[in-house]
């Protein structure tokens, strides 16, 4: 896959994580187990990013090996939940991912996006 294919869908796959964190930034667990928007705005975020990194997977396994950093297996896991699993999602699993997971799947992705940005 082309470096600059690979550039774009980590873009891509940021900018949906960081917007399932963002939508949930100010809301309590509690706000958020009972508004059905809030959960359906951070579930399908979730289920964007997580499409992305089951994309790179696919078009480019090598990268996958050569970045264990990221946890990409969890992330098909959580894509295919989402997209399978309709009316019996975890809601928990969803907050506790968007809250402490998406923080650092973000400053990972930055930190290689601006490694690949260099050409280093």
């Amino acid at each position: 896959m082309s470096e600059g294919r690979i550039v774009y869908l980590l873009n891509r796959m940021r900018s949906a994580a960081a917007d399932a964190n963002s939508i949930i930034a100010e809301v309590s667990k509690e706000d958020f187990l009972a508004d059905i928007v809030l959960q359906r705005a951070v579930g399908m975020s979730l289920l964007m990013a997580s499409e992305v990194a089951t994309q790179l997977l696919k078009l480019d396994p090598e990268f996958a090996v050569e970045h264990p950093e990221f946890p990409w297996e969890a992330m098909r896991g959580m894509r295919n939940r989402i997209a399978h699993g309709y009316f019996d999602i975890d809601l928990e699993k969803v907050w506790a991912t968007a809250k402490d997971d998406v923080p650092d799947l973000v400053e990972k992705l930055d930190l290689i996006r601006h490694w690949r940005a260099q050409g280093e």
